[in-house]
């Protein structure tokens, strides 16, 4: 026993070993230090000076205005129609080179489709670039010339900017998707609308919404916002994805990556002097094709995502809020728009939800029930009025997962078009009487 050290032996043992090298570690962190900062910093530069190139370029070339579209008293169009303007918007798309993305800022348009029902009457606005006004009401006219569009003030700055406060309140929510976004939603080839030969036998899930929105009362305002950012498979990869989940639904196997020529030397040295493992039995016939063992559901979610796939793809953003005077609250109000979007959900294919992580309410847990929930629920709702007037994702500029998915421009349409007559007849929403024109080039004029 005697020959065993003690601890404080052996520490100082390991001392007078490692103080040397520990001398050196510590010369050299002192003199190097700032080494791996700009490494370290390089990221976080990177992604302020691109948000800052981004803000000036928004607001010094590319202002953004707000129109109001009013459809005529005899709309009769379908809602194939307004997949065709927003296939027309798509082009506005454009990807920038590395000298104007990071020094002129410049990025891809984006534009939001807005409904704001003002004390019962909705209107249907859309905010764009100024630059690209012609763009957008080309494409708006071809499909429904009898129209009127018109440049109008923001209707988000007739209520006071510190909402909520003690007069005003306002309830909201961001929308998310329950799976993956390559899965569809319901679009109008599923409420046959366009199979109709009568216009009165049209089934359109606007209709609810709008004699809804009619029971709005003086002091009441529900806005709804669908922000859209044309996108291609550049960003983010949103078609690679559809094709993965796509071979997973049809039981096929992704094919393997291509094998370097380091790789096959070495398996074939290996082959040579390992004997060769006994093969299995061969695959059955019915397995060579996994495609017909698909449920007619399967068949169908993988129609959906497959139609999705052959469209041009947004990149959008949901919400919807009620400003409203206190006294003029309404509990059920809300629900409004939340059954509205709840039409276009089906259970086996995807689903649009309210989003937990800014819905304006704070679930109270047996562990927090008394953390600040007043003013928890308060900096929520001042977050959501900020980024609906500002028309920007929730937590902007850091990407959140769950705050933007991919919508294609069938899906897009189905949710955001404009009523026909039967649907919702002129005293609810205002329409166009008589379409303005230019007087004729060889009318007689009296001097």
């Amino acid at each position: 026993m005697g020959n065993i050290p003690w601890p404080n032996e052996l520490f100082e043992a390991w001392y007078t070993v490692a103080t040397p090298y520990l001398q050196i570690i510590w010369e050299i962190a002192i003199t190097w230090w700032w080494l791996p900062l700009p490494f370290i910093l390089y990221p976080i530069f990177k992604f302020h000076w691109r948000f800052w190139r981004v803000v000036t370029w928004l607001t010094t070339q590319n202002p953004m205005i707000l129109i109001e579209v009013r459809i005529p008293s005899e709309n009769l169009k379908p809602m194939r129609a307004m997949e065709l303007v927003l296939i027309g918007f798509w082009q506005v798309y454009k990807d920038p080179s590395w000298f104007e993305k990071y020094w002129i800022g410049e990025d891809c348009l984006s534009f939001s489709l807005e409904i704001a029902a003002i004390e019962g009457v909705p209107h249907f606005l859309l905010r764009i670039p100024e630059e690209q006004r012609d763009v957008f009401e080309t494409h708006i006219y071809a499909q429904y010339p009898e129209a009127e569009i018109e440049e109008v003030e923001d209707y988000t700055k007739k209520v006071p900017q510190d909402i909520p406060n003690k007069e005003w309140d306002v309830w909201g929510t961001d929308y998310t998707m329950l799976k993956k976004d390559c899965y569809s939603l319901k679009t109008y080839l599923d409420f046959e609308t366009e199979r109709e030969a009568l216009e009165e036998k049209r089934i359109d899930p606007i209709a609810a919404l709008m004699e809804g929105l009619s029971k709005l009362g003086p002091g009441e305002q529900m806005w709804i916002q669908i922000g859209a950012r044309p996108v291609t498979n550049l960003e983010g990869g949103f078609f690679d994805k559809a094709k993965e989940e796509r071979e997973k639904i049809a039981g096929r196997k992704s094919p393997k990556p291509p094998k370097s020529v380091v790789r096959e030397a070495v398996q074939e040295v290996i082959k040579i002097f390992l004997p060769e493992p006994e093969k299995g039995e061969a695959p059955k016939e019915e397995d060579a094709f996994p495609e017909m063992k698909l449920t007619g559901g399967e068949k169908e979610i993988l129609r959906g995502l497959e139609q999705k796939m052959s469209k041009h793809i947004y990149k959008v953003f949901i919400r919807y809020i009620y400003v409203t005077k206190r006294e003029k609250f309404q509990g059920g109000r809300p629900k409004l728009p939340m059954s509205y979007f709840n039409e276009f959900n089906t259970s086996s294919s995807n689903m649009m939800i309210p989003w937990g992580k800014t819905i304006t309410k704070v679930k109270q847990n047996w562990y927090d029930w008394f953390w600040f929930k007043k003013r928890r629920v308060y900096t929520k709702k001042r977050a959501m009025f900020r980024n609906y007037i500002n028309r920007d994702p929730a937590f902007d500029p850091i990407e959140v997962e769950g705050a933007t998915f991919h919508l294609s421009t069938a899906e897009l349409a189905t949710i955001y078009h404009f009523p026909s007559r039967v649907v919702s007849p002129p005293s609810i929403i205002p329409r166009v009487d008589a379409k303005k024109r230019e007087a004729p080039s060889d009318l007689p004029i009296e001097e």
